[in-house]
């Protein structure tokens, strides 16, 4: 209890401190709010303020663990029910997250072990385990500079690649944030978007993804289709034959091997070696290719739209009630700030070791903090390199001084006590 007393106190300070520099998000009064109070992890929704001096005093006097609003506008966003709030249109609201898709750093940091026995093991945790045939796991979630690159290629991705040539959408219309955690948020603040349905926003989402891509709309379901012609299109099919260049063309043979093997591109070990002995040429000599027809062809296309689509977290773009981090607050799963970004900021930001004090998500940071004692209270706290040092990883009953943000950052994990 202590713990959440003291992270209550520092949130709270931080609030007192920057009041003056949290960020005001656009139609500010027809937005909910919601709150996850450190007690307990139910949210209070409904909330809506007239003042930002009344939003910022509630951060104050009741420090939340997360604070939301929503990317829906409502004549009245404090009703609790739905069908009273008065509906005005929806943001389109992008959650991109490495929860959501594997990447290989999560082999070495994320970590799982089973709760029955003493079996344990790292990456996502297997349907039982292995050793005593239960289901009951204890698994940790984690983060590095490799996963979180990957999540802002991610969206860099889906704003020069989809959003912006494809929808025409402006950069003053796009607010993108650091989670503070695992991801980035993207809000689309445009008229007409706001205007669509649900169903509508899974058109989008599916365009976005390559989810149900039609190959004979695109040109694509035939072997000799001039496809040179087919990538001066705007659309999938350009996006589909740009990327199988960039790949015969950027990637190393062994890198290729490794990737065409993967199910997903169905593709047989001849294949592959005639594609590689003949990467100039494979565009135009698909349909000469031994083994290569129709149904082999298209199954090697839904492979290169999985390298292409987007990896975004379906349901929350569909959903046109759906709250989002507030833009300014702390994330309590790691005491980071959810930190706003406009397009070139966020190319070269890394939220782990920023060097721009103004964008870093890192505020619990100080050069000349002291060390302080902690014991750990997980079995195992894989490793975490943040700000250039690595600390840990760290056993059960370890005894370990860290800086203060580093203990904000377990604390707010709840991996560590303090003594």
């Amino acid at each position: 209890m202590k713990e959440i007393n003291y992270l209550k106190r520092i949130f709270q300070a931080y609030y007192k401190q920057k009041k003056n520099e949290i960020p005001l998000v656009n139609l500010f009064n027809q937005r909910e709010f919601g709150f996850i109070p450190w007690d307990k992890m139910v949210m209070i929704r409904h909330k809506n303020f007239n003042e930002p001096k009344d939003f910022k005093n509630y951060l104050i006097n009741y420090p939340p663990k997360h604070v939301y609003s929503s990317g829906t506008l409502y004549n009245n966003p404090a009703n609790p029910n739905m069908n009273e709030k008065g509906y005005l249109g929806c943001d389109f609201l992008i959650d991109i997250d490495v929860d959501h898709f594997f990447t290989p750093c999560k082999n070495d940091h994320d970590l799982w072990y089973c709760k029955e026995c003493d079996k344990s093991g790292s990456g996502m945790p297997p349907n039982k385990c292995p050793k005593c045939e239960k289901n009951k796991f204890q698994s940790i979630s984690w983060i590095c500079e490799d996963c979180l690159h990957v999540a802002k290629n991610e969206i860099l991705k889906l704003v020069n690649d989809f959003i912006v040539p494809d929808f025409g959408i402006q950069e003053n219309e796009l607010n993108i944030t650091f989670s503070g955690h695992r991801g980035y948020h993207l809000k689309i603040e445009n008229k007409k978007i706001r205007a669509l349905t649900s169903s509508e926003r899974r058109e989008i989402v599916d365009y976005l993804t390559g989810d149900n891509i039609s190959y004979d709309i695109l040109g694509l379901d035939n072997l000799e289709s001039d496809l040179s012609l087919l990538e001066q299109n705007v659309d999938w099919s350009q996006k589909i034959i740009k990327k199988i260049k960039y790949l015969l063309q950027n990637y190393q043979n062994d890198v290729l091997i490794e990737l065409f093997r993967q199910p997903k591109f169905g593709l047989n070990n001849e294949i592959i070696e005639y594609i590689l002995n003949n990467k100039k040429s494979f565009l135009k000599t698909l349909w000469d290719v031994k083994g290569l027809g129709p149904k082999t062809w298209q199954t090697f296309l839904e492979g290169i739209i999985k390298e292409v689509g987007a990896k975004i977290d379906k349901p929350v773009s569909i959903d046109v009630h759906r709250l989002i981090r507030y833009p300014g607050s702390l994330h309590g799963k790691t005491g980071f700030r959810v930190q706003q970004l406009d397009l070139k900021q966020l190319e070269n930001f890394n939220p782990l070791d920023e060097e721009n004090q103004e964008i870093d998500p890192i505020i619990f940071f100080n050069e000349n903090q002291n060390l302080r004692k902690y014991k750990v209270k997980e079995k195992i706290i894989p490793a975490l390199k943040v700000k250039g040092e690595t600390f840990g990883p760290y056993e059960k009953d370890e005894i370990i001084n860290l800086p203060h943000h580093v203990a904000v950052f377990l604390l707010c994990k709840e991996v560590i006590n303090i003594i």
